[in-house]
């Protein structure tokens, strides 16, 4: 059985927030900045969703 949790990342940017989020989902941290960067500047959701898991989310 696997243990995958959602942490913050060592690798990161910021907050660690989307370097979590690729090491969950197993992809290049990269894709998913672009793709947060792209909920940001589209809807503006990005960022109050940035904020709510760089609080939440437990450190690595």
């Amino acid at each position: 059985m696997s243990d995958k949790r959602l942490r913050k990342s060592r690798d990161k940017k910021l907050c660690g927030v989307c370097g979590g989020v690729a090491e969950y989902l197993d992809m290049d941290p990269t894709i998913v900045r672009i793709i947060w960067l792209v909920l940001v500047l589209c809807a503006g959701t990005g960022v109050l969703a940035y904020i709510i898991a760089a609080i939440l989310m437990p450190n690595s």
